[in-house]
């Protein structure tokens, strides 16, 4: 019996691994529909290959910070326990390498590829496994200072602040080090805009990310025996939420329509194991609006060009996710309990502090060595020819 519950834990989080593996194919595609076409294959490139660098960073380096674990030993040490920390470890490694995928989202259309994913390999390595060690695996006893002031420590069970605020805060550093795209804002305060490319591949990025985002929540339990529907429902509400307050507050625009119910499960990653379905409704809601707002203002009034809105989506979300798990959480609004609204708030801010600040130290360094974005011939160009030499589609088929 030993043996068969190793056994099915094992298959229960290679199973997750493998839905969180899928939805960095609904990264690329919601980033592939956004961009313009001159940027589509780049888009793609992208996210593949910073999942290939995140996994190296991650191995040697990142998994060690965040839990005091090496890979360096015989395979025969490795596959003890049949093999469920390396599993374990593949889990975590698609939670990782978000970031950087959440990042590409920001920087589209003038980043240059060779900084990026050198950015990729010190935010996987060491910026998100330094905040993820202390909230997942007590690092520094700061989990313990927490509760020790609050009654609490902070709760984020599947990562709305560790993986999407971090990750936002970062990109909005990368974002600002960037600057907007060249011709996106005129001189005289006006502004050229820059529609999706397709709206079919957005939709298809945000579906998959919203089915693959079950075994994001879900599976975050890590063992089948502390597995729980609860975490499942309130996922989809808070999913359902956030898209028909995305419907309503965008007014039917599609682009909205299709990232508020990644808003809403942004949100609800916190405390989808401690809400009541109601309270995970109206999270995601409140995330849906919260979204529009915040993509509409620091686009058109605040003029930071972060194409698909990732500070908006993940960095803000995020952080209400955070907060929110503290107030829907809590037994008096018909949660678990367990949970305490300052040592959310605390675990919050913590959070943003880390990623805003490493994020801009990371960027700005490399940005202090080589150039972060591309010449104005080469964005204008487009990051397609000018980096992968090739296009999405083919301006015409030859003739023989």
């Amino acid at each position: 019996m030993d043996a068969f519950k190793t056994s099915s834990d094992v298959l229960f989080i290679l199973l997750g691994a493998i839905m969180v593996l899928a939805m960095h194919a609904g990264f690329a595609f919601l980033e592939l529909g956004t961009v313009r076409k001159k940027n589509q294959v780049n888009a793609l490139v992208k996210i593949l290959v910073d999942f290939a660098v995140s996994t190296v960073a991650y191995f040697f380096v990142g998994y060690g910070v965040a839990y005091g674990v090496s890979f360096l030993s015989g395979a025969g040490t490795l596959a003890a326990n049949g093999g469920y920390d390396l599993v374990k470890f593949f889990f975590l490694l698609t939670f990782a390498a978000a970031i950087p995928a959440i990042v590409s989202g920001g920087i589209a259309e003038r980043a240059r590829f060779g900084p990026q994913l050198i950015a990729t390999a010190v935010i996987v390595g060491l910026i998100y496994p330094f905040f993820e060690g202390i909230v997942w695996n007590n690092n520094f006893g700061l989990q313990g200072l927490v509760e020790a002031q609050f009654g609490k420590p902070f709760h984020d069970f599947a990562g709305s602040v560790v993986v999407h605020a971090v990750g936002g805060w970062i990109g909005l550093a990368a974002v600002l080090l960037l600057g907007p795209r060249r011709g996106r804002y005129h001189r005289d305060g006006g502004m050229a805009a820059h529609p999706p490319s397709s709206i079919p591949f957005l939709a298809l990025g945000a579906w998959i990310l919203s089915v693959g985002w079950f075994g994001f929540n879900v599976m975050s339990a890590q063992k089948l025996d502390v597995v729980n529907g609860l975490v499942a429902l309130n996922s989809l509400m808070a999913m359902v939420g956030g898209t028909i307050a995305a419907l309503v507050a965008g007014r039917n625009d599609p682009g909205f329509v299709h990232n508020g119910p990644l808003a809403g499960l942004v949100a609800v990653c916190a405390g989808s194991d401690v809400m009541h379905p109601v309270g995970a409704l109206a999270t995601g809601a409140i995330a849906g609006a919260l979204f529009v707002y915040l993509f509409t203002l620091t686009q058109n009034r605040w003029k930071i060009d972060d194409v698909l809105g990732v500070w908006p989506l993940h960095g803000l979300c995020g952080a209400w996710g955070g907060i929110a798990a503290g107030i829907f959480g809590s037994a008096a609004l018909g949660g678990l309990g367990n949970v305490a609204l300052g040592a959310q708030v605390a675990g919050t801010l913590g959070g943003v502090v880390v990623a805003l600040v490493g994020g801009a130290a990371v960027y700005a360094l490399i940005r202090a060595v080589t150039p972060l974005r591309l010449d104005p011939e080469e964005e204008y160009e487009g990051a397609d020819l000018t980096i992968h030499r090739i296009s999405s589609t083919p301006d015409r088929e030859p003739s023989w």
